[in-house]
């Protein structure tokens, strides 16, 4: 169990009007969209893969894993390319990347006790930062094992 005391960094983003943070730990690096490769026979919720300095890293939309409507035409997105807990790497689709807070561990409260809620399931708590309301995703909650299975055979 982490150290009370402990201040943990986290890197902000943003889906629609969401917002969103990842332990930085986790995140390799950020990168600007590239050019998908497309992979038969894959799991909707992978969009494809991309080339990064040789190493092939499968791709999620995030708008597509909690059901929110495609990104407006034009409009520019980032990949945050982050470390699985399997030793695979993904890249995740994400509106704009805004910056990394610091904030102390035991400022993070437990997900809202809901019963219906898209992608609740996917988070580890919540957290505020000047006023305004993160959600802490969980990287490895956002495949299925058979999604795991896929990205193994890609990685």
């Amino acid at each position: 169990m982490k150290n009370e005391l402990q201040d943990i960094q986290l890197a902000c983003f943003c889906l629609e009007d969401s917002l969103f943070a990842v332990d930085i730990m986790r995140i390799k690096e950020i990168i600007q969209p590239q050019k998908l490769s497309s992979l038969p026979r894959s799991s909707q919720l992978l969009e494809g893969v991309i080339n990064l300095r040789g190493i092939v890293i499968p791709v999620m939309n995030l708008r597509k894993r909690f059901e929110m409507p495609p990104l407006a035409t034009g409009k520019s997105s980032k990949l945050l390319i982050v470390n699985l807990s399997r030793q695979q790497m993904l890249a995740l689709a994400v509106d704009d990347v805004m910056e990394v807070v610091t904030i102390p561990v035991r400022d993070i409260k437990p997900p809202p006790d809901v019963d219906e809620g898209v992608g609740l399931e996917f988070l580890l708590g919540i957290c505020l930062s000047d006023e305004r309301v993160f959600m802490i995703l969980d990287v490895d909650a956002l495949l299925c094992p058979s999604d795991y299975r896929e990205i193994t055979n890609i990685n």
